[in-house]
């Protein structure tokens, strides 16, 4: 099992090298189902494998000037001090056992499904044709622009912070309805903001005292990076209505799996 998911590693790296987004979505499953870690610590291992490979695919986006930096650090600054502060204080503290309306869930529970329910939102919202003229009307406004932008970076970067995930799937939305960016812009500026946050989202989790696995860790990371530089070549030849659509469904497709696998099974 642990050799596919290695194998599964490396599609990992090949959807975020090629929509932007998606390597926590498949990363954590992988490390849950597959590697055998606990939904709880494999947060911790998402954030570093996903934010290193976000950092290698950055570069190549920062060579073809396809990010947009103004709108990044706007997005990123909230996002990652949200991201630090409940990794470092609010995760911690978070109790094994959750009792929501007299039901007992675990707290792994708990991050699956926030994990799936999150997904289905951001899926719904790219699969959504009307996204494209939303952005036009908010563009219009810029100071508008750029308090939503500052919001939807805490939001993010709070629930990023629970589930442990680049937050690629939230922050691509955001930035093509929010900021009118062009998806393959939002592509490159959405992994220069999940490379960012992941960055100081583990610093919260080694303040904490969270132990990770040097052997795994270095494993999924060589299979990620090849997926990550085969993806980069694949998107330059895929339009970004596509690339928008492909994601969406694919977002939707494995958070109907979480949900089943976690809940209903």
């Amino acid at each position: 099992m642990i050799i596919l998911g290695y194998f599964l590693s490396s599609i990992m790296g090949l959807v975020l090298g090629s929509i932007g987004a998606g390597g926590s979505i498949l990363i954590l499953p992988i490390l849950v189902y597959f590697i055998g870690i606990s939904p709880t610590l494999s947060t911790s291992y998402s954030l570093i494998i996903v934010g290193f490979t976000a950092l290698v695919g950055s570069l190549n986006y920062i060579k073809k000037k396809q990010i947009n930096f103004s709108v990044a650090l706007i997005f990123a600054v909230p996002s990652l001090v949200t991201v630090y502060m409940t990794r470092r204080y609010f995760l911690p503290i978070l109790p094994d056992n959750i009792n929501l309306f007299n039901i007992l869930i675990t707290k792994d529970l708990f991050i699956m499904t926030l994990f799936s329910l999150l997904m289905i939102a951001s899926a719904l919202l790219m699969i959504n044709s009307r996204v494209n003229k939303a952005s036009s009307e908010i563009n219009k406004r810029k100071l508008f622009k750029n308090i939503i932008i500052i919001f939807e970076g805490i939001a993010v970067g709070f629930f990023t912070g629970i589930i442990g995930a680049g937050g690629g799937f939230l922050i691509i939305p955001a930035l093509v309805v929010f900021s009118g960016l062009d998806m393959k812009t939002a592509v490159g500026s959405s992994l220069f903001i999940i490379f960012l946050k992941s960055f100081f989202g583990f610093v919260g989790d080694y303040q904490s005292g969270v132990i990770i696995d040097i052997d795994i860790l270095l494993g999924i990371l060589c299979f990620t990076i090849v997926g990550m530089v085969l993806g980069l070549s694949i998107s330059k030849n895929i339009k970004s209505n596509i690339l928008k659509q492909c994601f969406g469904w694919f977002t939707l497709f494995v958070a109907a799996f979480i949900i089943i696998k976690e809940i209903l099974i």
